[in-house]
């Protein structure tokens, strides 16, 4: 597993992880989230043996990242901030490179990266300098270094950014595969990959964790958790349907935004259940006033508005 243990780190005696702790298994797939400043990257590094800790440990597979530095790192597959790699040199050249860091020797080379490059499909690029590839390209041969050894623990500083929506499905698949028998750690500033990737989110907010739970358990934070929305076809009907829905039975308020009517539950209504009995009223509201409309959804919650309540005052 991995163990954190009261991780602090300063510069120039400016905190910028406070006191971080927690603990993982294998198929625990962590996502952190939080805003630029609030210590995802610097905590990352610290688990890497990266950058030194001000103060704290960090166990890998029971391995302490500062006294038994490269076993630990052995463990480790780290795909840091903007995948930088040797741009002079092709993806082919790279990746050779690595695995002979990684003590990989003989027909063992060619073996592993072969396939790592038939996972993230790099095969028409591998004689090309790395310079010249696209970003998208050179995120997937950094990813590429990273599972290249078969690690045990997955580290990955936004691992989609710059890839295509095709390349991050494939990319996101490619971490829920591996994340049967490891450790993944996902740093990431798109919501969607959390609940699309994750089993458990961290946020954080300067320095310190605001939160602990799963995607599902975080989406229910949010007032939208349940709510209806509705999409009409312009804001002149959204201001009447509006007015209708407020009075609804199990109505707990509403909230307009361009053309979407969001009815939210009361407080006391009971889950699922409200959300149905306030969807079916939405419906025969909507039909019994020969109002139009273009959708009608009971939403999972807003990562977005989540978000923005823990971390408020923080740079977004």
């Amino acid at each position: 597993m991995i163990q954190v243990n009261h991780l602090r780190k300063e510069y120039g005696g400016t905190p910028v992880v406070e006191d971080v702790s927690f603990q993982l298994v294998p198929g625990e797939i962590l996502g952190f989230l939080g805003p630029n400043g609030a210590g995802k990257s610097t905590t990352m590094k610290m688990l890497t043996g990266f950058l030194p800790p001000t103060s704290g440990d960090v166990k890998i597979w029971g391995c302490d990242i500062d006294e038994d530095r490269l076993i630990a790192q052995s463990h480790i597959g780290y795909l840091p901030e903007g995948a930088p790699c040797y741009e002079e040199m092709t993806p082919s050249g790279f990746l050779k490179f690595i695995a002979e860091v990684r003590g990989f020797r003989g027909p063992d080379i060619d073996r592993v990266v072969g396939a790592a490059v038939e996972t993230l499909s790099l095969q028409e690029v591998m004689g090309k300098k790395i310079e010249t590839l696209s970003k998208g390209y050179k995120r997937r041969v950094g990813l590429a270094q990273a599972i290249l050894h078969d690690p045990d623990v997955l580290i990955l500083d936004e691992p989609t950014d710059g890839l295509d929506p095709n390349q991050k499905y494939q990319v996101r698949e490619l971490i829920k595969g591996l994340s049967k028998d490891k450790i993944v750690i996902i740093s990431t500033h798109i919501l969607e990959e959390v609940t699309a990737v994750c089993n458990r989110v961290m946020v954080l907010s300067k320095g310190n964790i605001v939160v602990d739970t799963t995607p599902t358990e975080l989406q229910m934070r949010s007032r939208y958790h349940g709510a209806v929305t509705v999409t009409v076809t312009d804001r002149d009907s959204a201001a009447r349907v509006a007015e209708l829905l407020g009075d609804l039975t199990g109505a707990g308020g509403v909230a307009v935004d361009d053309c979407e009517v969001s009815v939210f539950l009361d407080d006391g209504a009971n889950g699922e259940a409200g959300s149905a009995n306030l969807s079916q009223q939405v419906i025969h509201c909507l039909d019994e006033n020969s109002l139009a409309f273009e959708a009608i959804a009971v939403e999972t919650g807003r990562l977005d508005e989540v978000f923005r309540e823990l971390t408020e005052g923080e740079a977004a």
